[in-house]
């Protein structure tokens, strides 16, 4: 029996699993306010504060270090690498601490992870973090020199819903083409071609379908006439695409479940905008069936927003079903994924990376 503890940084929460094997054993979010944070100035000063929150959680757990085989922490903000699992190393941890690639608070999940698992002697592990590259050398061409098409997206998540549906065909990832659609937030649509994302949207960068709150893809010379007319701030121009767009822009909200609600009460102009959503998901759908030459194995519907039974999985099932069969798995449990993966390292069956890898080169 293995024994993994998991640690999940994000914005304003830790949360942390217990798993023995498959099995959950001990789960809890701890939410941060933003009065606790406020005096950490850069995210690596957070360690410390989110290292006692980590202790004080086995302490009540009743597990000793001792006795996990493996720690694995959510992947942080890297060099671009491709998807897989990495043992944490001196490398990864300088470049996290310095946020070399840009800082985010699942930066924190390797190094506490290292320093933890350093005390007992067990190794320390992340996976699939969200800038896991693995597109083709077309896929990465704009259409001018200046801007390259980049991969940030829900690596972790695309990669083990991929993984669960390719067992649930009798196969392995590896052996099947997918389009996997997360819709939470942010919404990721990935073209999985044998085990690799050969293509898929910026989902943090304004590449995509319109989101709860993010703007997708906007018509280019409407926002260089706004950048430039004086009337809007950088700052207000980097909002419009990311944190007031999408759902909150047209809406006013990024809560989906009310926007489903207002759906439900008949509201026509609800039911227009949720309605848009849909279709400009189902047209990074057919992107991404165009990637994979339309030899698709599955479609699978997966985030926050595939909970959505009664309106976006039966639009997006309407509309796609012809391309391949539609597969939903609802929501994104990182926990899960992440002990899955580890897992895997512990019992050999997926062979552990050293980061970077040697076909990367772009420090």
């Amino acid at each position: 029996m293995y024994r993994i503890l998991v640690i999940n940084p994000g914005s304003t929460s830790t949360k942390l699993a217990i798993y023995e094997d498959e099995n959950l054993v001990s789960k809890d979010t701890v939410r941060h306010t933003s009065e606790e944070l406020s005096p950490f100035k850069h995210i690596a000063d957070q360690y410390e504060f989110r290292k006692e929150v980590i202790k004080n959680f086995l302490e009540k757990s009743g597990f000793p270090l001792s006795s996990f085989s493996a720690i694995i922490g959510r992947g942080g903000l890297l060099r671009p690498i491709p998807g897989g699992i990495y043992e944490v190393n001196e490398l990864m941890k300088e470049e996290l601490r310095q946020g070399k690639f840009g800082e985010h608070a699942s930066n924190l999940g390797a190094l506490i992870a290292s320093e933890l698992a350093s005390d007992v002697g067990i190794p320390a592990y992340i996976a699939d973090p969200v800038v896991v590259d693995e597109l083709d050398d077309l896929a990465r061409f704009s259409g001018h020199p200046d801007f390259e098409r980049k991969s940030i997206f829900h690596a972790l998540n695309q990669k083990a819903v991929a993984r669960a549906v390719a067992e649930q065909m009798g196969k392995k990832y590896d052996e099947v083409n997918l389009i996997v659609v997360h819709m939470g937030g942010g919404i990721s649509i990935g073209a999985h071609r044998r085990g690799k994302v050969v293509d898929v949207n910026n989902a943090l960068d304004g590449d995509g379908p319109f989101t709860p709150e993010r703007s997708g893809t906007l018509p280019m010379t409407q926002i260089i006439d706004l950048a430039y007319s004086g009337k809007i701030t950088y700052d207000e121009m980097k909002k419009r695409i990311k944190g007031n767009g999408g759902l909150v822009a047209y809406l006013k909200t990024n809560d989906a479940l009310e926007v489903q609600r207002k759906v439900e009460e008949g509201d026509e102009y609800a039911t227009l905008i949720y309605k848009a959503m849909g279709l400009q998901i189902s047209k990074w759908i057919g992107k991404m069936a165009a990637a994979l030459s339309f030899q698709v194995d599955g479609i699978v519907l997966t985030g926050g927003l595939a909970y959505d039974k009664d309106y976006m999985v039966k639009w997006l099932t309407e509309h796609n079903q012809y391309i391949a069969p539609i597969y939903v798995i609802p929501g994104g449990d990182e926990e899960k994924a992440l002990a899955e993966a580890a897992l895997r390292a512990l019992r050999g069956n997926e062979k552990v990376k050293k980061y970077p890898p040697k076909e990367v080169n772009n420090a």
